[in-house]
């Protein structure tokens, strides 16, 4: 990655989130006009992505016509630029120890409720050696914010998973979800060779931020606004960004949310390259969890991943395991691209229930007394697998663009020429076909043959014939062919 040089800035300086500016783009669309929506939605189609004042004019969709509209251009949009392709990971909780306490979150310092557990490295490889073995490729190894030893728990744990080969399965790369670092820490963490730091901000607003974490190094809300400025500084070009939804005005959030994806690409060439847009769910000795200052309902939840998805066509939108299987399964012809299966939220918690499908008398699982929140889709990987087959959707293991230098601004070229898609299309049925082969139940492997070949008959003729290369080669013994 080369840093610009108006990246040379002070990565503490955070005067780029200007409430005010904010706050008057909300007042100069405080009412529904079905124009201007319009309009908008005529130039989101152009695939450039949107300013403030023309996102706060969708933010105030309630007609059921135009939010048909809103929904149909964000579907529009990430077809054009994604095909229907969904990329599937699983969450590897580490440790839930933490310094912070946050009102929301089950890992709250405070909590005395919780069943607290770091992983050994033993355990951290039994973890992924589950996924692997379901057939997970990407992982997204989560902790608290408070490590045993360090930070180099943390690396030593990455590189524990990385070493790990099970028959034809390994995990290729990894993304993260940690706490905000020094520059030369974040300088550790890229050497290891992680894919996204990933880090939600929760809220954007500061007296909501303020009251929602009470104490430990969180509390200060500028140290981890500036956290992505020094994981660019340090050479880690693919950011994760997302809001808490349920702290703070959801409106305000989405927008702030924008700026600073904009602050990122005018800084370092390159925005986010994940939004993640979690709702807050019920956790074990958080009253909080359970009435949030702000729900955001179903309806208006589907709005802003579409909105998101039109405002930055080129980021990729995460839903997680937090929803049910029905409002994902609605969010996917929204505009997500991303999508965790199978997920626990509790240290152990994978190898907890494989142990107990293969010993029924087993002793009882920590699961929500360790977890971080509870989950709204229980289901399977291969079921989930089986569900986007069925309903149209391609899913990918594919880590190509990670381990092809296809990151930062080099993604986002690729993205904006639409070229992507030659490569995400045959990558993604490749990744299929593995899965496919080395782990999907008879049910999803007679939808998934199908979907493949429905899939290669859709693409251009360059694509096609790529897609066929790589699917061959897989069905002949190969593994991990990509382009």
């Amino acid at each position: 990655m080369t840093i610009p040089a108006s990246a040379n800035r002070d990565p503490a300086d955070t005067s780029w989130l200007n409430p005010g500016a904010i706050h008057a783009a909300l007042a100069a669309s405080d009412r529904e006009d079905a124009g201007r929506v319009r309009e908008v939605l005529d130039k989101a189609r152009a695939l450039q992505g949107l300013t403030t004042g023309e996102v706060a004019a969708l933010l105030q969709i309630r007609d059921p016509d135009l939010s048909a509209e809103l929904y149909a251009a964000a579907r529009w949009a990430k077809e054009a630029i994604y095909g229907k392709r969904i990329v599937l990971f699983a969450p590897l909780y580490i440790s839930n120890f933490c310094g912070n306490a946050c009102n929301y979150c089950a890992f709250s310092k405070d909590n005395t409720a919780l069943k607290r557990r770091s992983l050994s490295i033993e355990e951290i490889q039994r973890e992924a050696q589950v996924l692997i073995a379901q057939g997970h490729k990407r992982l997204l190894v989560v902790a608290g914010e408070s490590y045993p030893n360090g930070l180099q728990y943390v690396l030593d744990a990455l590189e524990a998973i990385y070493a790990i080969r099970l028959g034809n399965g390994e995990i290729r790369r990894i993304n993260v979800n940690l706490a905000p670092m020094e520059v030369d820490e974040f300088r550790a963490l890229h050497a290891v060779g992680i894919g996204t730091y990933q880090i939600f901000q929760e809220t954007y607003q500061r007296d909501v931020y303020a009251a929602a974490h009470v104490s430990g190094r969180k509390r200060d809300m500028d140290w981890r606004l500036s956290a992505p400025d020094r994981a660019m500084q340090a050479g880690i070009d693919d950011i994760g960004l997302g809001v808490l939804f349920g702290l703070g005005d959801w409106r305000f959030d989405v927008l702030a949310l924008m700026t600073h994806a904009a602050h990122l690409e005018s800084t370092y060439g390159a925005g986010c390259h994940t939004i993640s847009v979690p709702r807050i769910e019920p956790a074990h000795g958080s009253d909080f969890s359970r009435a949030p200052w702000n729900p955001v309902s179903d309806d208006d939840f589907r709005k802003l991943v579409a909105i998101l998805r039109l405002a930055v066509p080129y980021t990729g939108i995460i839903m997680s395991t937090r929803e049910s299987p029905q409002m994902r399964r609605e969010t996917y012809a929204l505009g997500v691209s991303q999508i965790s299966a199978g997920s626990r939220t509790n240290p152990g918690g994978y190898a907890a229930h494989a142990d107990a499908e293969a010993l029924p008398d087993a002793a009882t699982m920590e699961d929500f007394d360790a977890s971080q929140f509870s989950l709204g889709d229980h289901r399977s990987l291969d079921a989930v697998v089986l569900e986007l087959a069925e309903l149209g959707y391609t899913p990918s293991f594919c880590t190509a663009c990670y381990r092809n230098g296809r990151t930062g601004e080099d993604f986002m070229q690729w993205a904006k020429s639409a070229d992507i898609k030659e490569k995400c299309g045959p990558n993604a049925v490749g990744t299929f076909m593995e899965y496919l082969l080395d782990y999907a139940g008879p049910a999803t492997v007679e939808a998934g043959t199908r979907a493949i070949e429905r899939d290669i008959a859709g693409m251009g003729e360059k694509e096609r014939r790529i897609a066929r290369v790589i699917v061959d080669k897989v069905c002949g013994g190969k593994r991990d062919v990509y382009c």
